[in-house]
């Protein structure tokens, strides 16, 4: 039992105040560093059990849970505006400039793509239908601002302190709070969290800042973009490139390298050619090195000067926008973190952590996408945030599973995944030991629309020596989130390639397909499709 909640299996086991130290070594270092002095102080000299830092989705749910179990609980959030001057409310990345957004402009796209399929199924109307941006982001920002005061609501209702100011730590125990006016309070706490999420990266070239928008700014723009460069080639970068092009603009992707790094690169190459026989232009191994602005306005113009990341050859385009998806850098750094000894990645900012989300300073945890070596997902934090409060005051020792957690890419055809990807597949378990099942198929509603019979596409890798264990589960194809979600479920109950034959299918349906895979790769069959 005491291993299992400390993950620790020597003596001495030292707890202090309920927070566990660890062995010799790092009492004798907390004793040093002046924290040893401080946990042996009763918890009732601190202003609050907990502080969370960061009001997005894994601080609120850390923070929630732990109110619910009767404790003292402040929030701690605050926006730096972007170098655009956008900022926003309460509920961190993903309701405010990430997945919410990001899915409700997905959904105008393809009511553009229902519009055009809507002909063919007898649907007429004569005059020429037209996208209006502001009506869409107007609608879209409404929204937000209601889940805003949701989050705002909840916390209220379970007694959570909420400050709206910049959390930074001044010594053990003690943080400093600084408002947009720029006036600091301090607090105390037995514990603390951070859940400070990530901002968008900028590439450090002549313009980047001064002229080019992130995702932070994308979603509220109050004018239409134009002709758009997209740079990079990140979820966000094809997401954002996808809902633009379905919106009818001319978009531009500039690849430095591989589309989505990390996923499983058969479906990212899929992705991307679904995306270049839609409208996308692709400018593949080019890296940007300066942005100008031509002329001022709501958008302006922009030339963007590129260089080859294979060679001496540089081109250079002009653009209403340019819209920057690199990566996304953690907010770490300006927290204080040093002055009580809590380590950070040098070069990444992510926090190490061990398996219950504490940091190598035993009261302070986190969770989100500031973990180092975790996934950087919204329900990924909370669930890591719900566990964690349970465990610290609850008295469960539930952890989080980091493993098979599905997600989706929400470009103009979906891709959805769970498990490994096919290369770290075979770099875990060498090709000869795997057996991959693959299919094209043709969803009946893009029968009758016309549209092509061998685009969508399902795979799944299977362990031959665990008895055909699903190992690996990737689909390319519509409403391929929902698809993979209830997948993901089966996979955690042990998925085998025989459960899936067994499984009888609801027809007609794109998730069917899974229940009737027979073609191999290995067997080099044609997998095209001629029929629903």
């Amino acid at each position: 039992m005491l291993s299992e909640i400390t993950n620790q299996r020597t003596v001495p086991n030292i707890f202090v105040n309920k927070v566990h130290m660890g062995g010799c070594d790092r009492t004798f270092q907390a004793h040093q560093s002046g924290l040893l002095q401080k946990l042996l102080q009763e918890d009732s000299t601190y202003d609050y059990d907990l502080i969370v830092i960061g009001g997005g989705s894994g601080g609120l749910a850390c923070a929630q849970e732990a109110a619910i179990l009767g404790k003292k609980v402040m929030v701690l959030d605050f926006v730096v505006p972007s170098p655009q001057g956008t900022s926003w409310g309460l509920g961190g990345t993903c309701v405010n400039v990430g997945c919410v957004p990001k899915k409700l402009m997905h959904q105008a796209a393809l009511l553009g793509q229902a519009l055009n399929d809507s002909r063919k199924f007898g649907w007429e109307y004569g005059q020429q239908v037209k996208h209006n941006w502001e009506t869409m982001t107007e609608a879209i920002q409404n929204h937000i601002s209601s889940l805003n005061w949701g989050h705002r609501l909840s916390l209220r209702e379970k007694s959570v302190d909420y400050v709206n100011s910049y959390g930074e730590f001044v010594e053990h125990h003690r943080i400093k709070a600084t408002n947009r006016k720029g006036q600091e309070t301090s607090y105390t706490a037995a514990k603390f969290v951070i859940a400070t999420g990530e901002r968008p990266r900028y590439l450090g070239i002549q313009g980047d800042k001064e002229y080019c928008i992130t995702s932070d700014d994308l979603f509220s723009l109050p004018y239409c973009p134009g002709k758009t460069l997209v740079v990079g080639a990140s979820y966000v970068a094809l997401e954002c490139a996808g809902v633009l092009t379905g919106l009818g603009l001319d978009v531009t992707v500039m690849v430095r390298s591989v589309l989505l790094r990390g996923f499983d690169q058969e479906m990212a190459e899929r992705v991307g050619s679904y995306m270049e026989q839609h409208g996308v232009k692709f400018l593949r191994k080019f890296i940007p090195v300066m942005v100008q602005q031509l002329e001022k306005g709501s958008p302006g113009k922009l030339k963007v000067v590129a260089k080859s990341t294979e060679g001496p050859e540089t081109i250079e385009g002009v653009y209403n926008t340019v819209l920057l998806a690199i990566g996304r850098d953690s907010c770490t750094r300006k927290m204080g973190l040093d002055k009580i000894g809590v380590k950070i990645n040098k070069k990444t900012g992510k926090i190490p952590v061990n398996d219950v989300e504490q940091t190598n300073v035993p009261y302070v945890y986190a969770v989100g996408d500031i973990l180092e070596g975790k996934l950087e997902l919204t329900p990924v934090a909370i669930q890591a945030g719900k566990l964690l409060a349970r465990r610290l005051f609850g008295g469960c020792l539930e952890k989080c599973d980091y493993v098979n957690v599905p997600t989706t890419v929400f470009t103009p055809l979906e891709y959805g995944c769970c498990g490994l990807s096919e290369e770290k597949a075979i770099e875990m378990y060498k090709k000869e030991n795997l057996e991959v099942y693959h299919t094209f198929f043709w969803p009946l509603e893009w029968t009758v629309a016309g549209r092509d019979n061998n685009t969508c596409y399902a795979k799944i890798i299977c362990n031959k020596f665990d008895n055909y264990r699903v190992i690996g589960f990737h689909v390319l194809g519509p409403n391929a989130g929902e698809v993979t979600q209830g997948f993901a479920a089966a996979m955690k109950c042990g998925l085998t390639k025989q459960l899936l034959d067994d499984t009888i299918g609801i027809h007609p349906t794109c998730g069917e397909v899974f229940t009737t895979l027979e073609i191999t790769k290995s067997s080099g069959l044609d997998i095209t499709q001629k029929g629903c």
